[in-house]
C-alpha cells in the first residue's frame, strides 16, 4: 500500500523534492506545496501564513496522511512557532503535522544523545539561534558549531557535500554525540552514511530526519539503508 504525506517547502528549495523522491522507496510518496516568504529581502524569514493555510488544504485534497513543513530556520526566530504552525496546518488538512526543526530535535533523543554539534548553510547568528532551539524545546547542548554564512536559499542549494564533510571533521570532539545539519535546502542525505563510517557518530540532517518523522507517525517499522543510522535503526520517537 501506498502511503501519502506532503511536504511544504519555501519557494526557492530545489533540493527537497530530489532528496525525498530519489532516496524514498516508491510506497512512499511525499506530495509539495510551495510557500513564498512572508518577508522579501529578509533570509531565512518565515513562509506566509496565507500559503501554508492554501498548501495544506491543497495537499489534504491527495488526501496525504501527515504535513511537514521543511523550514527548519522558521522555527528559530519566534517562541512559539512550531506550535502556531502545526495547529494551522492541521486545522487546514485535517491531518497531523510538525516541522522539520521539531523532527531533528525528536530524531537526536530517539537516538538516546543530548550533546551535538551544528554544521549548517546558516550564519554564527542563525547558529546561536539554532542552538538556542535545542536547547530549549529538546534539552539538548550544543558543543561546537560551523556555518557557512549563506544569505539566501540559492546559496545554500549551490553549497556541496564537501563543504559539510570538511566542517565536521574540523569541529569533531570526543564528547559529541551527534552531529546535526539543518537545512531542507542542503544536499546531503546521500553522503551520511559515508561520513558516520568516517566519524563513528550519527550524521541527522532536516531532511532525513523528516523522512524518520514520517516512518515513525506512519508506524511503518521500516528500516532504510544507506542513508544514515538513524533511518537504518530507526528508534522510536
Amino acid at each position: 500500500m501506498t502511503r501519502h504525506f506532503g511536504v511544504l517547502i519555501p519557494s526557492t528549495n530545489t533540493t527537497c523534492e530530489s532528496e525525498f523522491t530519489r532516496l524514498l522507496p516508491p510506497r512512499y510518496q511525499a506530495h509539495f506545496g510551495r510557500l513564498l516568504t512572508s518577508a522579501p529581502g529578509q533570509p531565512f524569514a518565515p513562509s506566509r501564513e496565507e500559503d501554508i493555510a492554501c498548501q495544506s488544504r491543497l495537499l489534504a485534497t491527495a488526501k496525504v496522511e501527515l504535513l511537514i513543513l521543511a523550514q527548519t530556520s522558521a522555527s528559530l526566530f519566534a517562541e512559539d512557532y512550531d506550535s502556531a504552525v502545526t495547529g494551522r496546518m492541521s486545522e487546514a488538512a485535517g491531518v497531523p503535522a510538525l516541522t522539520s526543526a521539531q523532527a531533528l530535535g525528536r530524531a537526536v533523543r530517539a537516538l538516546g544523545a543530548r550533546r551535538i554539534a551544528l554544521v549548517s548553510p546558516y550564519t554564527d547568528e542563525v547558529n546561536a539561534r539554532a542552538a538556542r532551539y535545542f536547547a530549549a524545546k529538546h534539552g539538548l547542548e550544543t558543543l561546537s558549531s560551523e556555518g557557512f554564512a549563506a544569505r539566501d536559499a540559492y546559496a545554500i542549494g549551490g553549497l556541496g557535500p564537501e563543504h559539510a564533510q570538511r566542517a565536521l571533521l574540523r569541529i569533531d570532539r570526543p564528547l559529541i554525540e551527534v552531529f546535526v545539519i539543518p537545512g531542507g535546502n542542503f544536499p546531503t542525505m546521500a553522503f551520511l552514511a559515508g561520513w558516520e563510517a568516517e566519524l563513528k557518530k550519527p550524521v541527522v540532517t532536516t531532511n532525513q530526519a523528516s523522512i524518520w518523522a514520517m516512518l515513525v507517525a506512519f508506524k511503518s517499522g521500516e528500516r532504510l539503508s544507506g542513508l544514515g543510522r538513524l533511518l537504518e535503526e530507526m528508534p522510536a520517537g
